[in-house]
């Protein structure tokens, strides 16, 4: 059985490209809090995946919490319009490194 080496200089070659590369990276941007003043309802705030903040208000901390679970429930990635253009940029950009490589062309 032989052991696959993995060629330095080929991953050296690929850390050195996908760095020169213009790759707009996404991160999982979710984030939320919910707060209470003296007197006042609970304000609950939210952000999805996408960075859209919203904010809303509950008597109860309860509500404020399944709502936070449901504007995440809400996000749709694959029927986004951004999905497509997303995909579309990653192939192009996985081409682009194949061409600095001098790999073959994708189709």
């Amino acid at each position: 059985m032989k052991k696959n080496k993995i060629n330095t200089t080929n991953t050296n070659q690929i850390r050195l490209v996908l760095d020169n590369i213009n790759v707009k990276q996404i991160n999982n941007m979710r984030d939320y809090s919910i707060t209470r003043k003296k007197g006042e309802w609970y304000n609950a705030k939210v952000t999805d995946s996408y960075g859209n903040k919203y904010q809303n208000y509950f008597e109860f901390a309860h509500e404020a919490n399944d709502w936070i679970y449901y504007v995440w429930s809400k996000e749709d990635w694959f029927n986004s319009v951004d999905s497509q253009e997303l995909l579309y940029k990653a192939i192009q950009q996985c081409k682009e490194i194949d061409n600095k490589l001098n790999i073959r062309k994708i189709l």
